[in-house]
């Protein structure tokens, strides 16, 4: 059965883009968030082993083109789709987590999200904040970036920061 070969193209990309936000959703959103070395190898190899998963053995401009519109449209459809269903956004990512609480570190939370306790100072002191007991709250984002509430012990006045360690997400 003779397929056209960018249709092949587009399937072969399609595939490829589901089985990414399926890998990413099982190996965490703090893998995201916090890129070191290895992970910008892993990176740049799984990028070199889809690329020819998608589009095979055709390197033709247009196939390029039609595998890059695929993975736009079905990034902007699954947006969409959490944006629209609450239920389905917690399927694809997961719900915010709170780490710390009127400083105080829940130590299960940071077990079943694989944070260290040394990963979360670190964090903390990104964030300005020298002692964990000065955190009102520290909560892990759905893409993976912690956020801190912390209050100033002279002023007693909250303040809010959120150290981006990625490149930002679009959502349209």
């Amino acid at each position: 059965m003779y397929v056209n070969p960018l249709i092949d193209v587009a399937v072969r990309s399609l595939c490829v883009y589901l089985f990414m936000v399926i890998a990413i959703r099982l190996f965490g959103k703090n893998q995201l968030s916090q890129l070191n070395a290895g992970d910008v190898v892993l990176l740049l190899l799984i990028s070199n082993a889809v690329q020819n998963a998608m589009v095979g053995q055709d390197t033709s401009l247009e196939g390029g083109i039609i595998a890059a519109l695929v993975l736009f449209i079905a990034n902007l459809i699954l947006k969409r789709l959490i944006f629209s269903s609450r239920s389905f956004g917690s399927l694809v990512e997961s719900d915010p987590v709170i780490l710390v609480k009127d400083g105080v570190v829940d130590h299960q939370a940071l077990n079943k999200e694989k944070i260290t306790e040394e990963e979360l100072e670190e964090a903390i002191r990104e964030h300005g904040i020298a002692d964990m007991k000065n955190v009102r709250l520290s909560i892990l984002e759905v893409d993976g970036n912690i956020s801190v509430v912390s209050e100033d012990e002279k002023s007693k006045q909250t303040h809010y920061a959120r150290i981006k360690r990625k490149i930002k997400r679009k959502y349209h």
